[in-house]
């Protein structure tokens, strides 16, 4: 198909926007390990999740038969603000590269949170409200899930208490102001005002915080107070659930045109992107009916896939949530203070472990500096300022598209833009005065995280 036949950008129509998510679970021929309970190492049960999630999100979270659930007429209504999102064709990018390469990216920072974890977001609120519940708590790392949270909790009129790493919340001061500006009340993790953030102080005085220590302290407050549910942006079954929407339109758009991807590259830091990005094409993939290169990238400096162990850990570095069987640094582990944001998380899906663990996909871990200058390359060309998160994904995919420069392989890349770069200015500014650094963690320090990981048969 030539240049001209394929526009800039795909648009699916309005009426062609998925009606349903998609679950891949029900088609894995291995499926996720169950989360535990952390005393009995037991499956957690439907009564078990509940006190600490919405009773429908339970369901969901459990569900690992049913391929497709009908996404609620009223969260379809509130997508049509900004989905379907466009399937870009970076024709500019191609020549610059002087590549044969053909590459696309899904570009999920055309709503006002920012980025993907609208997606999750407001399905979540929606089900918050419908139970009726007064508010739900959440921690958030670089701030995107924060702001898309409480921008759905503002639109269903629910109160959303978010718990933000404190070196984001230093960082990034106006994507916090942001979540105010939707109602939200905003704490820098670890804090004072639970007993788990204080018994974390006290064990790492002025440490940055990480995902692991906000997650502890949203869950603290949630199931303390009467009325009010958690929350959660990444990791779980249900997040890739709802995020699945972005692989469905993505593959809806690329059919619409014939278009067949040879691989598929997403960042990974909990996994909502990525898992939701590549469920389509992973289970063409699954059922022998398609085949594709599939890889996440992460950070050096969190190298959950790549480094880490995959056994059952703690959710949270406060250990008062279920255990996940994943790939993990140990629930201890803080990661150094950079800029990878939301890619700051000690493990890494259930999902997306079992699947890399069956060798179905690949995982590339990037250092920082490279990261911000293929940002850097891209923004020059394509004129979208991309987050530190989805920049990972831009580098392993100029990687690919310039080996293709010297192979002469006409290869098809499909990448994620989760979303803007706009309110991680300080991070560019640290990047262009030279003064970013690329901390790598030695294995003598993963040693003694793996050290702690819970024993479990």
């Amino acid at each position: 198909m030539t240049k001209e036949q394929i526009p800039y950008k795909i648009y699916l129509e309005e009426d062609e926007m998925p009606k349903a998510w998609y679950n891949l679970r029900a088609d894995m021929i291995n499926k996720p390990a169950p989360l535990i309970h952390p005393g009995t190492h037991q499956p957690m049960t439907l009564e078990e999740l509940s006190p600490v999630f919405c009773e429908e999100l339970c369901k969901q979270e459990l569900n690992n038969t049913d391929p497709f659930i009908e996404i609620p007429q009223e969260i379809r209504d509130f997508y049509k603000m900004y989905r379907p999102s466009p399937l870009i064709r970076a024709y500019c990018l191609e020549e610059k590269l002087g590549t044969p390469a053909k590459i696309y990216y899904k570009f999920e920072g055309n709503n006002t949170s920012g980025s993907h974890k609208l997606n999750s977001a407001i399905a979540q609120a929606y089900y918050a409200k419908k139970q009726g519940l007064k508010g739900v708590t959440t921690e958030t790392g670089a701030g995107q899930w924060g702001t898309a949270l409480s921008m759905a909790c503002s639109y269903f009129d629910l109160d959303c208490k978010v718990f933000m790493v404190k070196v984001s919340y230093e960082q990034k001061p106006f994507r916090r102001e942001v979540m105010r500006t939707y109602g939200a009340s905003v704490t820098p993790s670890p804090s004072e005002t639970t007993q788990i953030g204080k018994k974390i102080l006290e064990a790492h005085p002025g440490t940055t915080g990480s995902l692991g220590c906000a997650i502890s302290e949203a869950v603290e407050v949630a199931t303390s107070t009467p009325g009010y549910r958690y929350v959660l942006g990444s990791v779980l079954n249900q997040v890739l659930l709802h995020q699945s929407i972005i692989g469905l339109e993505t593959k809806a758009a690329l059919d619409k045109y014939g278009i067949k991807p040879d691989m598929i590259i997403g960042c990974a830091g909990g996994g909502s992107n990525l898992g939701g990005l590549i469920a389509p094409f992973m289970g063409e993939k699954i059922k022998g009916n398609a085949d594709y290169r599939i890889i996440a990238v992460e950070p050096q400096s969190c190298p959950s896939f790549t480094r880490g162990k995959y056994a059952y850990d703690f959710a949270d570095t406060g250990m008062v949530c279920p255990l996940a069987k994943m790939y993990t640094l140990g629930s201890n582990f803080i990661p150094a203070p950079n800029h990878a944001g939301g890619l700051r998380y000690h493990g890494m899906s259930p999902v997306l472990s079992q699947l890399y663990d069956d060798g179905l996909m690949e995982a590339i871990a990037v250092p920082q500096t490279e990261v911000f200058a293929a940002a850097e390359e891209f923004a020059r060309v394509e004129g979208i300022l991309p987050a530190p998160e989805s920049s990972h994904a831009i580098k392993v995919a100029l990687d690919e598209a310039k080996k293709c420069v010297e192979t002469g392989e006409e290869k098809t890349i499909v990448f994620g833009l989760t979303g803007t770069g706009y309110f991680d200015m300080v991070a560019y500014e640290k990047y262009h005065n030279g003064v970013m650094d690329d901390y790598i963690p030695t294995d003598e320090e993963l040693e003694k995280y793996f050290a702690t990981l819970p024993p479990v048969e």
